[in-house]
């Protein structure tokens, strides 16, 4: 399994964490899930608006696929307003996985 990583900081005055969050998952994440190898996606974020996103992928390529196509420069570009400073991005392998298990 692979981790498609982004490290993103909220920019408060131009929108709230609780609205930024929304849009995600209103127009971002219905997108992530019909992408081919997509396992889930994990959204961590502070109120101060400093955020992570970890999406979760079968392969490496599926990981780097919307690199590739396009579809992220796009999309960031079109909400580059909302954040204080453009999002690092990096893939990762994941080593360990240890997740609760459901009850």
């Amino acid at each position: 399994m692979y981790a498609r990583v982004t490290l993103l900081e909220i920019d408060p005055v131009r929108t709230s964490v609780d609205a930024a969050v929304e849009l995600f998952r209103e127009r971002i994440l219905p997108v992530v899930r019909e992408q081919e190898g997509n396992e889930g996606v994990y959204v961590l974020a502070t109120e101060e608006g400093k955020a992570l996103l970890i999406s979760l992928w079968d392969t490496p390529e599926a990981a780097d696929a919307q690199a590739e196509s396009g579809w992220y420069a796009e999309t960031l570009s079109e909400h580059l307003t909302l954040f204080r400073s453009p999002p690092g991005r990096e893939r990762y392998e994941v080593v360990v996985a240890d997740l609760p298990v459901a009850r």
